[in-house]
């Protein structure tokens, strides 16, 4: 553990101080759910820094780490994850702003200054996911030894740079509020995460997301952390190999994490098509049982062919 921490010191130092930063804001946060009992469109009105702490906290880290494995391009790559660094940093104080003032930091357009941040807001997000374009490129020209990390690292940011762009799909008016734009009597709010039902009603604990329609943020978060889940599994079935004699070869342990990546990204496509339809997360439709129970069949499948090819001569499957 000392020795991890010490390489972690070394690693991009902007994004290791955002992170720094965010932990201590996650912290604040969650005292601040404990002393301000503030409802904000049905949720603690602490509930979004809290989750928009952890959430940049983790995102800091995993690039920070990633940079790392870069071969080329690393000055290029420090200089945009600075500039990141302080794209994150300017997002996350205007929703603390915001919730010190009592307001609503997405969406609102109720005064020229609600206006002039959420604007600065949809500035940020865009040059966010612009540099996280660029560092996704320079990871896909990268060459890592082992196959199973290399596509899970390659996969990984691409779909995660999908998940960032899912985003979008809550900045559009709802047809309520393109209704009353257009009779002039707009009420401040201009998109929305919930989808077949207005922002603020039931929500589930922690996550925050809809229990009563589609919540477009269940895909916008999913397809993010796929940067963090497909490394992850890489090193699970790394660390498994050394026990387990079947995922020792390594186009095995490579085909298990590209059969993982299409099921991920299968799983992305799902929550975004469910969310759309306005559907709640924890109350499924039987198309999309019949959609996820499709998806788990060919991931298992997927699997177990890759499990039972162990057996064949090593071939690269880069």
């Amino acid at each position: 553990m000392t020795t991890l921490l010490g390489r972690a010191s070394a690693w991009h130092r902007p994004m290791m101080w955002t992170a720094a930063v965010m932990a201590v804001m996650t912290a604040v946060s969650a005292g601040g759910l404990v002393v301000d009992d503030r409802i904000l469109l049905g949720a603690p009105i602490w509930l979004k820094p809290l989750k928009f702490a952890v959430s940049i906290a983790v995102y800091c880290v995993t690039w920070a780490w990633m940079l790392t494995l870069l071969d080329r391009g690393r000055r290029l790559a420090a200089r945009v994850s600075t500039a990141l660094a302080a794209i994150l940093l300017t997002e996350y104080t205007i929703i603390v702003t915001q919730v010190i003032r009592g307001r609503a930091s997405h969406f609102n357009v109720a005064t020229p200054f609600d206006k002039a941040l959420f604007s600065i807001m949809g500035i940020s997000i865009a040059a966010l996911w612009t540099g996280t374009l660029v560092l996704t490129v320079l990871v896909l020209r990268t060459k890592i030894a082992d196959p199973a990390a290399r596509w899970a690292v390659r996969l990984g940011a691409v779909v995660s740079l999908a998940g960032l762009a899912l985003a979008g799909l809550m900045l559009g008016p709802t047809p309520e509020q393109a209704r009353s734009l257009h009779e002039g009597t707009l009420g401040g709010m201009i998109g929305a995460h919930s989808v077949g039902v207005p922002d603020g009603g039931p929500v589930m604990p922690v996550t925050g997301w809809s229990t009563t329609g589609g919540d477009l943020r269940i895909p916008h978060f999913v397809g993010m952390h796929a940067l963090q889940a497909l490394p992850l599994l890489a090193l699970l079935l790394s660390a498994l190999a050394r026990r387990v004699p079947r995922l020792r070869p390594e186009r095995v342990r490579a085909r298990l994490v590209l059969v993982a990546a299409a099921g991920y990204a299968g799983l992305v496509a799902l929550v975004t098509w469910q969310a759309l339809r306005g559907r709640p997360l924890i109350h499924p439709d039987g198309p999309t049982l019949l959609a996820l129970a499709g998806l788990a069949v060919a991931v298992a499948a997927g699997a177990s062919w890759s499990l039972l090819d162990s057996r064949r001569p090593e071939v690269s499957v880069a």
